[in-house]
């Protein structure tokens, strides 16, 4: 044996190492996907026996992801329900109209297109240099409703994420000066749809990663996609800050859209201060809630895959 012939095997025993251990990340990423989908879909009844979902593509890796998902649930799942992945062609100058079809029909499911041109109404309604997104989310918006009912479907599918629902929260909070964000279900504007959000536990950048290991035939947005001062991409930012800055605080601030204490809040509609009465009963939701509390430092697996953010009164403002 030479040297040259040892260090090619050593070479190849470390590309196949190396190999083996993508290949086991990669399932370890589609199970954790799969199983925080199909946690969602349980935790708020999303999809139900004999159901038809219409699955919005648009082309993003998270409506691409969101179809590979569900088309994995639907495998396993112990109930019966329909799929069709609808995508709504906008008439976008370059959109390469080939792409989805033929994605959708290596796939084999069940899809229609809808071609609609809101593209020339956006674009000579709304000013240059303004936004798009409000203008271009109603018409979105209406079409689809219109062609859920034409194919019978009994719920809207749609690809937003945790981190999608976190910075709207922030957004309405910031700019609409309201306490909302974006529910993982509700009742559409028209009352006649019920529009479920699956990803509403999954991380961005478990999307961006699927993405590349399924290697999704991406067409990129020359509307929103192209506005790089969108209020969205701004707060988007900040919380990568955050998070980069202060690790778990994201987990933190998404467990607590699930945690509102109303009687804590300002909103009297919501609570009834103005008929606060002394009950002579000690409550632990009372003013002990103002004390200065020690919390814990982020770990996930401490407080049950939720993290616990650690608070320094010096750096709050951060």
């Amino acid at each position: 044996m030479n040297a040259v012939w040892i260090d090619e095997q050593l070479e190849t025993s470390a590309r196949v190492q190396n190999s083996m251990k993508i290949e086991r990340e990669d399932h370890k990423l589609e199970k954790r996907l799969c199983r925080e989908v199909g946690r969602a879909i349980v935790d708020f009844n999303m999809i139900e026996e004999g159901d038809k979902v219409m699955v919005c593509v648009s082309g993003g890796k998270d409506s691409y992801a969101m179809l590979d998902i569900l088309l994995k649930l639907q495998k396993r799942a112990p109930i019966n329900f329909e799929l069709v992945a609808v995508n709504l062609d906008q008439k976008q100058p370059g959109f390469p109209e080939h792409v989805l079809p033929e994605y959708l029909d290596k796939l084999g499911v069940p899809y229609h297109i809808e071609n609609q041109d809101t593209y020339s109404i956006v674009t000579r309604v709304i000013p240059e240099g303004k936004t798009l997104c409000s203008l271009c989310s109603r018409l979105r918006r209406g079409i689809l409703y219109r062609v859920a009912g034409e194919l019978g479907c009994t719920k809207i599918a749609l690809g937003h994420h945790r981190d999608d629902m976190l910075q709207t929260f922030f957004l309405n909070m910031f700019f609409a000066a309201k306490l909302k964000g974006m529910p993982p279900k509700l009742v559409s504007d028209d009352g006649k749809n019920i529009i479920i959000r699956p990803m509403a536990y999954v991380p961005e950048k478990d999307l961006i990663r699927w993405s590349q290991v399924q290697d999704f035939p991406i067409i990129p947005c020359t509307l929103c996609g192209s506005q790089e001062n969108l209020q969205r991409k701004q707060v988007g930012n900040m919380l990568r800050d955050w998070q980069k800055q202060y690790p778990g605080r994201i987990e933190s601030m998404f467990g607590a859209l699930q945690n509102i204490v109303p009687s804590h809040l300002m909103d009297s509609k919501r609570h009834d201060f103005k008929n606060i009465r002394t009950t002579g009963i000690a409550d632990p939701q009372g003013d002990k809630a103002f004390d200065d509390e020690e919390f814990m430092a982020p770990s996930l697996a401490a407080a049950g895959g939720r993290a616990v953010i650690g608070i320094n009164p010096l750096t709050t403002g951060a």
